[in-house]
């Protein structure tokens, strides 16, 4: 345990999945089709802050006009896996990870990893890489891969810091932040916690 956080324990989070069946989820951390190659989650769900998460639902009504809609891939997170993240991650690929004495804006449940899929045909688009790539391909600024990854990539930021109430992550093109997230708590409930 950290010794310098205090978890809360009351929360306002909402499942994504159940209240916005629009957003399309492909849980990664409850599979093994992530960076650590075994799930960390029991469960194949996805929870916001009830005010991000109807920020969110803008977003994709916003991108069905272009026919597109959100792909989920994480929400909140627990800090006990973030501290896991954090100790298996090497040294030299730490920047793509939360360090758990701060704490993530994914314990906060003001952060969201995600992306983009076609309506017409449900496939996940294209972008100069896959999501949890720990490499330079993954960072916003990345100048490589194919001309129209990069503009879906782009189109993605956009939409999503349109509303000046997300920003990109860094290092992570699928990682946004909420403008306000030192308003939220960090919270280590389980999934099973958040809705018995």
């Amino acid at each position: 345990m950290p010794s310098n956080i205090t978890f809360a324990k009351t929360h306002n989070l909402v499942e994504l999945g159940k209240l916005y069946p629009s957003l399309k989820l492909d849980i990664r951390y409850a599979t093994k089709n992530n960076f650590l190659g075994y799930p960390v989650y029991k469960e194949a769900k996805a929870f916001l802050q009830e005010e991000i998460a109807h920020a969110l639902l803008d977003i994709d009504e916003d991108l069905k006009k272009d026919g597109y809609g959100l792909l989920i891939f994480d929400g909140y997170r627990p800090w006990s896996v973030t501290k896991i993240f954090w100790d298996e991650t090497p040294i030299e690929k730490k920047n793509f990870v939360a360090d758990p004495e701060k704490g993530s804006n994914h314990n906060r449940g003001s952060a969201v990893d995600l992306s983009l899929y076609d309506l017409k045909t449900g496939k996940e688009i294209n972008m100069t890489c896959g999501f949890d790539e720990f490499s330079e391909r993954a960072y916003p600024s990345y100048s490589g891969g194919t001309t129209e990854e990069r503009k879906m990539r782009d189109y993605l930021i956009s939409k999503m810091e349109k509303s000046r109430l997300f920003k990109v992550n860094a290092y992570e093109w699928w990682h946004f932040d909420y403008i306000d997230y030192e308003k939220y708590p960090i919270l280590d409930l389980t999934f099973e916690e958040i809705i018995p």
